[in-house]
C-alpha cells in the first residue's frame, strides 16, 4: 500500500520544496521554527532544523529537477519574434506541411538605405519606422503566419502551411508585403517615403529541408534584390547561392583585375536645368569580368575595400576620367568637368594633392576639369586634419569639391566652409516624388535657398522622371543627374549620347524657373 502511494507522496513533497524555494515564502521560516519549538520543545526545534533539510535533499536527489521554461525571446523595439522564432516557425511549417500536401515560403524584407535614413532622421525616427513596419506586416499577414525582425531594418515573414504556394502566388504576396511596408510614414509633420527590397524562397527550392536553410536562401534572394534595387523583388534560385560563393572568390581576383584593366569607368551625365547643356560627367566604377560580364560596384567594392585597394581604385578612376576628358576634347565635345569619388582612406593620403597635380600635368589638363566628390558624412564626422588639409589643397589648386549625398550626414555650415565645398549634391531621398509631394518641395527649396546664400552650386542626384526634373528646374536647382537623363555609359556610348542630346536640345523648350528659388 505504501509503495502504491509513494509517487503521490513524493510529488506532494516536491511541490512543498518548490514552494519553499520561492523567495517570498522565506519569510515564513521563522514562524515554522517557533511553531516546532512551541509544540515539541527542544526536540521539536531540533527535528525541524535537521529533518526538513534532510527531507528536501532526499526529494531533490531522487526527483528530476524541474527546468523553468525560458521566456520567448522577442525584439525589444517591435515586439516581433527574432531569428530563432522565424527558424522555429519554418521548421514547424516544413514538418506539418509535408504530411498534408501543403507548403510554406519565407520572405525577407530590408529597408533600402537604412543607414542613411537613420543618419538623416535620427535614432528615434528609425525606431518609429521599424515599429510601423512591424505593425503593417502583422496587419497584412494571416494569424498563423510568423513575422520577425532579423536585424536593423530587416524583417522576415514565415508563411504558415498553405495549399497554393507556387511562384506566381508568392510574387503577388511579396508585392503586397512590400506595398504595406512602403506606405509613407508621417514623421514630425513631414511625410517620409521609404522603400523595401524583398527576397523570398519557396520551400521546394531551399537547398535543404530545414528552417535555417530556407531563411538563409531568402536572405540570399534579398541581397540580390538590394543589388538590383531599390524596391526590387527576387525569388531564390540555385544560381544565387553559387553567385554568393563566387563573391568570396572575387576577392582574390580584384588586384589582378585592377592591374589588367578590367576595372573601368562608366560615365553618367550631369546637365544644366537652365540651358540643358552637359556640365559634366560622374565617373563610376564597373568591373568588366572575363566570365561574368559587367559587374556593378555593389558586387566588388566591399571586397576591394577589405583588400586594402581603395587607393589603387582611385588611381584607376582618375586615369580613366582624365583620359575621357582628353578624348572628348579631341572629338570637339564640350565637357567642362568629370567628378571622381574619393573615400576616407584615399583622402587621408598625405600625397593625394601632389599625385593629382602630377596626373593633371601629365594629361595637360587644368585642375578645374577634375571634381573631387566627398560624402557629407566625411564632412560631418571627420576629425582628421589630414583630410581637411588635402581637400583644402585640392580646392586651392582649382579642383571642384562636390559634397555628395547632401542631407544625410548633418554637415554644419561651418564644415561646408572649412572644406571649401563648391557644390552640393542633393540626396535622392529628397528628390523622389518632388513633383508630387509638397513637403519634398519645401525641403528642396530650403536647401536651395541655403546654397544660394552661401554661394554654392547645386546638383540633384537620382532624378528618375521628367516630372522631377521639371520641378527641380522650377525650384532653382542648377544641375541634375539621374536615370531620367541616362544610366551610366561606357565611354564610346557617351559620344553617341552627347550627339543625340545636342540634337534634342534644339527641339526642347526651356523650363522657366520660379522667382526667388521657391
Amino acid at each position: 500500500m505504501l509503495s502504491r502511494h509513494r509517487p503521490t507522496m513524493i510529488a506532494a513533497l516536491r511541490r512543498v520544496v518548490e514552494a519553499a524555494r520561492r523567495p517570498e515564502l522565506l519569510a515564513f521560516l521563522p514562524a515554522l521554527t517557533l511553531a516546532a519549538f512551541w509544540l515539541g520543545g527542544e526536540h521539536g526545534l531540533l527535528g525541524a532544523a535537521l529533518g526538513l533539510p534532510a527531507l528536501f535533499a532526499v526529494v531533490g536527489l531522487f526527483g528530476e529537477p524541474r527546468l523553468v521554461p525560458r521566456a520567448r525571446m522577442t525584439d525589444g523595439v517591435t515586439g516581433l519574434a527574432l531569428r530563432e522564432g522565424i527558424v522555429s516557425a519554418l521548421d514547424e511549417a516544413l514538418r506539418c506541411g509535408g504530411s498534408s500536401g501543403r507548403s510554406t515560403c519565407c520572405f525577407v524584407l530590408s529597408l533600402d538605405d537604412a543607414e542613411q535614413v537613420s543618419e538623416r532622421h535620427g535614432h528615434a525616427a528609425m525606431t518609429h519606422i521599424l515599429r510601423r513596419t512591424g505593425e503593417r506586416l502583422l496587419g497584412i499577414s494571416r494569424g498563423p503566419d510568423t513575422v520577425a525582425r532579423l536585424d536593423g531594418g530587416v524583417f522576415s515573414v514565415a508563411l504558415a502551411p498553405a495549399r497554393r504556394v507556387d511562384l506566381e502566388a508568392m510574387v503577388q504576396l511579396a508585392t503586397r508585403l512590400q506595398q504595406a511596408a512602403e506606405a509613407p510614414v508621417s514623421l514630425n509633420a513631414t511625410t517620409l517615403y521609404i522603400s523595401f527590397s524583398v527576397g523570398f524562397c519557396l520551400a521546394q527550392r531551399a537547398p535543404r529541408a530545414s528552417g535555417s536553410a530556407l531563411l538563409e536562401a531568402a536572405e540570399i534572394a534579398n541581397t540580390d534584390a538590394r543589388r538590383n534595387g531599390p524596391g526590387a523583388i527576387r525569388a531564390f534560385t540555385s544560381e544565387m547561392g553559387q553567385i554568393q560563393n563566387d563573391r568570396h572568390i572575387l576577392r582574390g581576383e580584384i588586384e589582378a583585375a585592377l592591374d589588367g584593366g578590367e576595372i573601368i569607368a562608366h560615365f553618367q551625365p550631369q546637365v544644366s536645368t537652365d540651358t540643358g547643356e552637359v556640365t559634366g560627367f560622374e565617373a563610376l566604377a564597373r568591373w568588366q569580368h572575363l566570365t561574368r560580364g559587367l559587374l556593378p560596384p555593389s558586387e566588388f567594392l566591399e571586397a576591394l575595400h577589405l583588400a586594402g585597394l581603395s587607393e589603387r581604385l582611385s588611381e584607376v578612376m582618375v586615369h580613366h576620367a582624365l583620359t575621357a576628358l582628353k578624348a572628348w576634347d579631341k572629338a570637339g565635345l564640350r565637357v567642362p568637368t568629370v567628378a571622381v569619388n574619393f573615400s576616407n582612406d584615399e583622402l587621408r593620403n598625405p600625397k593625394l594633392a601632389e599625385r593629382l597635380k602630377w596626373d593633371l600635368d601629365r594629361f595637360d589638363l587644368t585642375p578645374d576639369r577634375l571634381t573631387v566628390e566627398i560624402l557629407e558624412t566625411v564632412v560631418a564626422d571627420t576629425a582628421s586634419d589630414m583630410i581637411v588639409r588635402n581637400i583644402a589643397a585640392l580646392a586651392a589648386m582649382g579642383c571642384g569639391i562636390d559634397l555628395d549625398d547632401f542631407g544625410t550626414g548633418h554637415a554644419s555650415i561651418g564644415n561646408i566652409r572649412r572644406f571649401a565645398v563648391s557644390r552640393i549634391k542633393i540626396d535622392r531621398s529628397f528628390v523622389t516624388r518632388v513633383d508630387e509631394d509638397r513637403d519634398q518641395q519645401t525641403m528642396v527649396a530650403a536647401i536651395l535657398s541655403m546654397a544660394e546664400r552661401l554661394g554654392l552650386e547645386t546638383l540633384a542626384e537620382g532624378v528618375e522622371t521628367t516630372g522631377e526634373h521639371a520641378m527641380l528646374a522650377q525650384l532653382g536647382c542648377g544641375h541634375v543627374q539621374g536615370f531620367s537623363l541616362s544610366r551610366p555609359l561606357a565611354f564610346d556610348d557617351t559620344i553617341v549620347w552627347m550627339e543625340h542630346h545636342r540634337t534634342k536640345l534644339t527641339k526642347t523648350p526651356r523650363v522657366a524657373k520660379r522667382q526667388g528659388g521657391a
